[in-house]
C-alpha cells in the first residue's frame, strides 16, 4: 500500500509538480509532523515531572530528589540497550556528520528513539534540554518523508534543516531562532532556494504547536537598554566567552572520563548518584531548569535560596551572591553527568541557563562591590545569548532566540555585544562548537565546504592502477619501448617483489631524447627519482591527499600498502574532477 502510495505521488509530481515546488510542499508536511511530535515530547515530560512532584509531596521524602534523576538514567539505559542494541545516538552531531556526508540519510528509529530517549530522562530530573531530541526526531522524520517520496540527496538535506528547524522553532515558539539553527549548525551555508522552504517549515511548526497548546516559554517585559551600560555588555560578552570554553571543555572531560568505565550500568548508576547528589545540594538543577530562568526574569532571585538545601541560617547578599556562582559552575557537572552516564538530551537548555546565571553572576557582583547597579534582567537576557553563541558557535541563534524569547527587539544591540564577543573568544580557543568537536576528534571536519566534500570521496576512487613499470636495471631503451606503446607519461621503477624503488617521468627524459647511442647505456636507477610524497592506501585521509598534492606540486602520486608495495598513482586531475562534481550535484539550489 505504501509503495503504490510513494510511487503515484512520485508520478504525480514529475507531471504536475515541479523540483521547487514540491519541496515547498513537503516542507509543511515535515513542519505539520514535528510541530505534533514536539508538543507530545513536552507534554509528556509534563506529565512525567508533575506525577513525580506530586509523589514527592505525597511522601514528604526530600532524598527523593536523589533517587529520580537515577532512576530516569538507569530506564533510559535499560530501553537503550533492550531495543536498540546500545546505540543511543549522538544527538546533533550524527545530523551534522550525516549532512557533512552529503547523504542525508538517518534511521527510521530516530523518529522516535530520541524521543523517547529525552523525555524519560528530562521528565525524571535529568539536567538537560528537549532541544537535542526534537531536532534529532525532526531530521529524522524529514531524512525519512524525503527517502518515501525518492528525492535526491540536496533535497533530503534540506528537509533535514526543515524538520531541525521545526523541531527548534515548536520547542521554543521561535520560528526565527529555528531557522537561523539550522542554517548555522547544519548546512552551514546559505542560500535562497533552500532557505525558504527552512522557513516555511519553522513556521508551520511553531503555529502547529502554538494551536495544540504551547505557550511562550518566558514572560517577561525588558527595559530599554542605556549607553552608559555598554562597555559592561562587552565585559559580559568575554565572560560569556571564556565560561563557554569552560562548559565546552569540562563537558568534553566528563565523557571522558564516564566512558572508561565499561559497563554502561555502572556508569548510568555512579554517573546518575552524582547527579542526584548535585541537584540536591542545588535543586536549580532539577530538568531543563526554564521554570528557575523564568523566576529570575521576574526579578524573584530569593526563589534560589529557598529551594536550596544548604545551611544558610547566615543570609547576606554575598551568601546569595556565592551560591548564583555555585550553580553557575556546577550545572556544567550535571549536564555531563546526565549526558555521559546514559542520559537523553542536549546542551541548549543548559548553555541559556549558564547563560542566565553567568549574566545574573555578573550583575551581582558589580552590585554588591559597588562598582555599578545593573539590569539584572536585561543582563540574564544577554549572558543567555552570549552563552548559547559560545558552546553552539552559533550567534545569530543566540541573539534571535533570547530576542524571541523575551517578546521583543528591546535589547537587540546588547544581544549582538554579547554574542559576538562571545562567539570571538570562543572561536579562538575551541575551533569547534561543542557540536563539532565530537565530529573532529574522529577525523570529521566540517568546518569548510572542501573538508566536507573531501571526507565523501575515497582514495580508491582515484588511482590509476593500470601502468607499465620497470626494474631500476633496466635500460633507457627499454623504457623508450615501453612509452611507445603506453599512452601514461610517469613510470614506477619497482622492485622484483613489487615495492616502489623510483619513479621516473616523461618530462625528466627530454634532455636525452635526443642521444640515442646513450639509451643502451643508461639505466633506470641514473634517472629515476625518489617521491617526496606517497599515500598510505587504507589510513590517508582525503584531506591530507589533498595537502600532499599542494605540498608536492605533483599531478601524481604513488599509493602504497601498510607494508609498502605499489598499487598505483592517485591522480590530482581526478580529485579535482570528482570534487568538482560532487560541489555541482549537491549545491543547495533548485530551479
Amino acid at each position: 500500500m505504501l509503495r503504490k502510495i510513494r510511487l503515484y505521488v512520485h508520478r504525480l509530481r514529475k507531471g504536475y509538480l515541479n523540483e521547487r515546488n514540491f519541496l515547498f510542499l513537503a516542507s509543511i508536511l515535515v513542519g505539520l509532523l514535528v510541530g505534533v511530535a514536539a508538543y507530545a515530547m513536552k507534554s509528556t515530560v509534563q506529565f512525567i515531572a508533575d506525577s513525580l512532584d506530586r509523589l514527592h509531596k505525597w511522601s514528604e521524602m526530600e532524598f527523593l530528589l536523589v533517587l529520580f534523576p537515577l532512576f530516569g538514567i538507569l530506564i533510559s539505559v535499560f530501553i537503550v540497550r533492550k531495543f536498540w542494541r546500545g546505540m543511543s545516538g549522538t544527538g546533533i552531531p550524527s545530523i551534522i556528520y550525516s549532512v557533512s556526508k552529503r547523504s542525508g540519510n538517518l534511521p527510521a528509529f530516530n523518529m522516535y528513539r530520541q524521543f523517547i530517549h529525552g523525555v524519560i530522562t528530562v521528565g525524571f530530573g535529568g539536567s538537560v534540554g528537549l532541544e537535542a531530541p526534537i531536532a534529532v526526531t525532526g531530521s529524522a522524520i524529514g531524512s525519512n518523508l524525503a527517502r518515501f517520496f525518492l528525492l535526491s540527496p540536496k533535497e533530503r538535506i534540506v528537509l533535514i534543516a526543515c524538520g531541525a528547524a521545526s523541531g527548534i522553532a515548536a520547542v521554543f515558539n521561535a520560528p526565527v531562532a529555528g531557522v537561523l539553527f539550522a542554517m548555522e549548525v547544519l548546512l552551514a551555508e546559505f542560500t535562497i532556494p533552500a532557505f525558504i522552504p527552512v522557513l516555511i517549515s519553522a513556521a508551520t511548526g511553531a503555529v502547529v504547536a502554538r494551536e495544540l497548546g504551547g505557550n511562550q516559554l518566558f514572560s517577561v517585559s525588558l527595559e530599554n537598554w542605556r549607553m552608559d551600560a555598554v562597555p559592561f555588555y562587552l565585559l559580559l560578552g568575554i565572560c560569556c566567552g571564556f565560561m563557554s570554553i569552560y562548559f565546552t571543555r569540562t563537558h568534553s572531560a566528563l565523557e571522558k572520563l564516564i566512558f572508561k568505565v565499561r559497563s554502561p550500568y555502572l556508569r548510568a548508576i555512579g554517573g546518575g548518584l552524582v547527579l542526584g547528589i548535585l541537584v540536591f545540594v542545588f535543586p536549580p538543577l532539577y530538568g531543563e531548569g526554564y521554570e528557575v530562568v523564568n523566576d529570575l526574569l521576574h526579578g524573584n532571585i530569593n526563589v534560589i535560596l529557598l529551594e536550596s538545601h544548604l545551611p544558610l541560617q547566615f543570609f547576606s547578599d554575598y551568601v546569595l551572591a556565592l551560591l548564583v556562582i555555585a550553580i553557575l559552575f556546577v550545572k556544567v557537572f550535571a549536564t555531563g553527568f546526565t549526558i555521559s552516564s546514559g542520559g537523553g538530551g542536549g546542551v541548549f537548555a543548559p548553555s541559556l541557563f549558564t547563560g542566565a546565571f553567568t549574566g545574573l553572576s555578573f550583575a551581582l557582583v558589580l552590585k554588591f562591590t559597588g562598582i555599578k547597579d545593573l539590569n539584572m534582567v536585561n543582563f540574564l537576557a544577554a549572558g543567555m545569548a552570549g552563552l548559547l553563541s559560545g558552546v553552539v558557535h552559533a550567534p545569530l541563534t543566540g541573539i534571535f532566540l533570547i530576542a524571541e524569547l523575551t517578546g521583543g527587539y528591546t535589547l537587540f544591540v546588547p544581544l549582538m555585544l554579547v554574542s559576538a564577543t562571545a562567539y570571538f573568544i570562543s572561536r579562538a580557543f575551541e575551533p569547534f562548537s561543542i557540536y563539532t568537536s565530537k565530529l573532529a576528534r574522529r577525523g570529521i571536519r566540517v568546518d569548510d565546504k572542501e573538508s566536507v566534500f573531501l571526507q565523501a570521496i575515497s582514495l580508491n576512487e582515484i588511482i590509476v592502477v593500470d601502468f607499465t613499470s620497470f626494474q631500476n636495471k633496466d635500460s633507457l631503451r627499454k623504457l623508450m619501448e615501453g612509452i611507445s606503446h603506453s599512452n601514461q607519461s610517469i613510470f614506477p621503477i619497482l622492485t622484483p617483489d613489487g615495492h616502489l624503488e623510483g619513479i621516473v617521468e616523461l618530462d625528466d627524459l627530454k634532455p636525452y631524447l635526443h642521444k640515442t647511442e646513450s639509451f643502451d647505456s643508461l639505466v633506470l636507477s641514473d634517472l629515476m627519482y625518489q617521491p617526496v610524497q606517497t599515500l598510505q592506501l587504507d589510513t590517508e585521509e582525503m584531506a591530507s591527499v589533498m595537502q600532499k598534492f599542494d605540498d608536492s606540486n605533483r599531478l601524481f602520486l604513488p599509493v602504497l600498502t601498510a607494508t609498502g608495495k605499489f598499487i598505483g598513482f592517485a591522480s590530482k586531475t581526478y580529485l579535482l574532477n570528482i570534487l568538482r562534481k560532487s560541489i555541482s550535484k549537491h549545491q543547495l539550489d533548485f530551479k
